[in-house]
């Protein structure tokens, strides 16, 4: 197969490779190219969402001055505290069913966005801001709904070292313990609590991430004839992370609450409604900035994990013959 000029790569492949441009294969090469991203950068999701569920009122009220006693302020401070307190290895505690996500979430949303583009593009070669941004909504919005269970067992298991440090009973031991009683609680359909805005946010992230990275990349290419390269990726994966983060992390602060909440016996959130009600207590309550608790790890994670996932893609589509993606 001959590379079009256009991407940089003129070398000729065999046509036996063309497997790689397939469905599962695209679908394979997301996942390991997320998995390798999300375990580089997972600390900083740790961090992240300890900092969004500090100053909750009701973890306020209902914890008292332990809480005020170990209450991180920042980011280092944060992430520090958890070094110093539960162990540096305690950075990675959740990666487990974070991993799991992936396994459907980068899979569902790449292939998605792939079908849709192809869709929409219908054989031209040109493809518009709006196909693009309707493309990642999309394909964010599915993979998150399906991928919600694993982030909400992924949220609770975040969450133990917290409590244990406060003296608090463990609600959860493991990623298994934390899905059986999610089940034993509020059944099959407690797996999706916080799903609205898990995927409200997911919608926003990848309008951000995929919709930047795919503009950017052809603009830049495009603009500067620079070939598909290192450089155009590391330009396009840097934007796309700035992007992501200013858009989803007020969702991601309502969806970390909302997973973090206590139930009752039926499964329903004692502090929060529903995802309007959180967002209106957490302005309310702690004003507008609020609900950028967490962004500068939110960043500072996306950028990274953003050009670790893109790169790795990339990398790995190029050398088993794929076109540019």
């Amino acid at each position: 197969m001959q590379q079009t000029a256009a991407t940089g790569r003129t070398e000729m492949r065999p046509v036996k490779y063309h497997y790689a441009d397939s469905f599962w294969c695209t679908y394979l090469i997301s996942v390991f190219a997320a998995s390798i991203a999300e375990t580089v950068t997972y600390p900083l999701d740790l961090t992240k969402t300890r900092l969004q569920i500090q100053g909750e009122a009701a973890g306020v009220a209902a914890e008292g001055a332990a809480v005020k006693k170990l209450k991180y302020r920042g980011m280092l401070a944060t992430a520090n505290g958890i070094i110093r307190e539960e162990g540096a290895l305690q950075l990675w505690r959740g990666i487990t069913p974070a991993l799991y996500r992936h396994l459907v979430y980068s899979g569902v949303r790449i292939v998605t966005y792939d079908g849709l583009r192809k869709k929409l593009r219908n054989g031209n070669e040109s493809f518009s801001l709006w196909q693009s941004a309707l493309s990642g909504v999309g394909a964010g919005a599915l993979a998150q709904w399906l991928a919600s269970p694993a982030d909400l067992v992924k949220v609770h298991v975040q969450m133990e070292g917290k409590r244990r440090m406060l003296g608090l009973e463990p609600r959860v031991h493991s990623a298994a313990h934390a899905f059986r009683e999610i089940v034993s609680r509020g059944g099959i359909f407690g797996l999706w609590k916080g799903s609205v805005p898990n995927v409200q946010r997911a919608a926003l992230v990848n309008l951000g991430d995929l919709t930047t990275y795919d503009t950017v990349k052809h603009f830049v290419m495009h603009k500067t004839g620079l070939p598909d390269c290192h450089l155009v990726h590391v330009i396009s994966s840097i934007c796309a992370g700035l992007v992501a983060a200013t858009m989803g992390t007020p969702a991601d602060v309502v969806k970390t609450r909302i997973m973090n909440q206590p139930t009752d016996a039926s499964g329903r959130g004692l502090l929060y409604k529903g995802s309007i009600d959180c967002l209106q207590q957490t302005i309310g309550k702690e004003g507008f900035f609020a609900m950028y608790k967490g962004f500068l790890p939110v960043w500072i994670r996306m950028a990274p994990w953003s050009l670790t996932f893109w790169l790795s893609f990339e990398q790995i589509r190029s050398s088993l013959g794929a076109s540019g993606y």
